[in-house]
């Protein structure tokens, strides 16, 4: 049952829509999926599922298969995500068209990102050399953005678990900002029972001052004329439309319009003539969901964003050749470690493998961090300042005389597929190696490290010791059900 509150307020929002509103609330809403062109996916679903025409790569599929047990969804190769909030492809087309600065280069913050459908797609969107921050506040959710970032397979990234006000020191640093911000959750009743129970007008207007406590608190930290795309997952007005109003008017922004097609059948604002964008259960294939973009004033005091200083803590390090060969092109990156940094490469002090044999001095520990050359001086000022979760690729680390590959290596697609031998695996065994238990090899397997696969699409490693491999899937990653379904 939808409170009653909602209702009255709803009624009065939607007026002689709101019938069919109400018996779209009852329905049970689309499944969606956004694919990862970067990795690959055997099959023409263009022809197989329906296609969300405000998105390159989103799909609508019939029914809800079991993602849990299909090694592709575990391997990055699709994002499940409501087709509603796949409307910030258009959003970002607008930014790209409007702004020919952007056109090679983006520094991007997705401010309330987990877990990480949309900083996914914007990975996706984003010129090849641009960065994304993302960020989340509750230490258990940036751990879910950090590992659905990590298989998604991109180097230009840094996750972030911060408040917003850390990012306000960060004077005029991004290009973008994304605040999907956290909301009374109304387009979400249909499939959060417990939403509808804990909603109140007390909640919404909460919800409202928080939203633009938020926004304040990030704005030093974009650009002049900078975008910030601001969006819910809600239907009043005071936490959409009056907010947006009022932001742009004490902030100085200007609200700008996204092109849309008629027939994909979004409404526009209630309440003010405003361009923004709502998405409603009886008038689009998704769930709830509101959309505004702003751009700030051009000229605001403050110059240009200074990212060297004191608390720059981290150095870069030379890593032995065999690290550097794991990634297919090295020279566009910078190599981080956390630990006693890896000394001697092709001199000869430091020889053999990625398994490591005995080395001249003393050996190296902690982990190797892979990140792209144009980021490393973002990188480098965000690490003195934020409490950065993950970043670009993480080769693996030093455990004594070994050097263990990380998963993050064998998701991200600038992995060197020559440098470790691979199984492409059943679907059963995929299964049975992604619940981390025990597999085994084809004969003729090679010992050492094995960069294990699914449709050729990459899943993670296992160390082959001969008579049996030890299973090197992150266990916080594991599926933890054991029944054992068919797609």
């Amino acid at each position: 049952m939808l409170p009653q509150d909602f209702i009255n307020r709803t009624k009065r929002l939607l007026q002689d829509e709101y019938d069919a509103f109400e018996k779209a609330s009852g329905m049970l809403p689309p499944v969606s999926i956004r694919m990862n062109p970067h990795k690959s996916l055997s099959g023409n679903l263009s022809g197989r599922y329906e296609k969300i025409p405000w998105c390159e790569t989103g799909y609508i599929l019939p029914e809800r298969p079991s993602f849990t047990f299909d090694p592709l969804f575990h391997a990055g190769a699709y994002y499940v995500q409501e087709a509603s909030s796949m409307f910030l492809e258009q959003a970002v087309a607008c930014i790209m068209k409007a702004d020919h600065s952007l056109r090679d280069k983006i520094t991007t913050l997705d401010l309330c990102a987990a877990p990480g459908g949309k900083s996914t797609h914007l990975l996706t969107l984003l010129p090849e050399r641009s960065l994304l921050v993302s960020n989340e506040t509750i230490r258990s959710r940036s751990m879910i953005l950090a590992e659905n970032i990590t298989k998604w397979g991109s180097p230009h990234h840094i996750t972030t678990h911060n408040d917003p006000k850390d990012f306000g020191k960060l004077k005029h640093l991004f290009d973008i900002i994304l605040a999907d911000l956290p909301c009374s959750g109304e387009g979400m009743f249909r499939k959060d029972a417990a939403g509808r129970d804990e909603w109140s007008i007390e909640n919404v207007k909460l919800c409202a001052s928080r939203q633009r406590r938020i926004i304040y608190d990030v704005w030093e930290s974009l650009k002049p004329g900078g975008w910030l795309i601001y969006s819910t997952c809600t239907f009043n007005t005071e936490e959409n439309e009056d907010n947006v109003y009022e932001l742009a008017n004490e902030l100085g922004a200007e609200i700008i319009p996204i092109p849309v097609k008629p027939e994909w059948n979004i409404a526009g604002a209630s309440g003010r003539n405003i361009p923004v964008y709502r998405f409603f259960f009886h008038r689009t294939r998704g769930e709830g969901f509101f959309l505004a973009l702003m751009r700030k004033n051009k000229n605001p005091a403050g110059g240009r964003p200074i990212i060297t200083g004191h608390k720059d803590r981290k150095q870069t390090v030379t890593v032995p050749t065999e690290l550097k060969h794991m990634l297919t092109e090295p020279e566009k990156f910078a190599f981080f470690t956390d630990g006693k940094p890896p000394t001697g490469n092709a001199s000869g002090k430091r020889t053999g493998t990625a398994s490591g044999h005995q080395a001249r001095h003393t050996l190296p520990t902690g982990q190797v961090y892979a990140i792209p050359e144009e980021h490393k001086d973002i990188y480098r000022f965000l690490a003195g300042r934020l409490k950065i979760m993950a970043a670009g690729v993480t080769l693996g680390e030093y455990k004594g005389l070994d050097f263990v590959p990380s998963v993050s290596l064998a998701l991200n697609t600038g992995i060197n597929p020559e440098a470790f031998p691979a199984v492409d695996l059943s679907y059963d065994n995929a299964i049975r190696y992604l619940q981390k238990e025990s597999i085994a090899l084809p004969d003729h397997t090679p010992k050492g490290y094995i960069l294990l696969t699914y449709r050729h699409t990459a899943l993670g490693f296992v160390k082959n010791i001969g008579n049996r491999a030890n299973n090197l899937y992150p266990q916080e990653w594991r599926i933890r059900s054991r029944k054992n379904l068919s797609l």
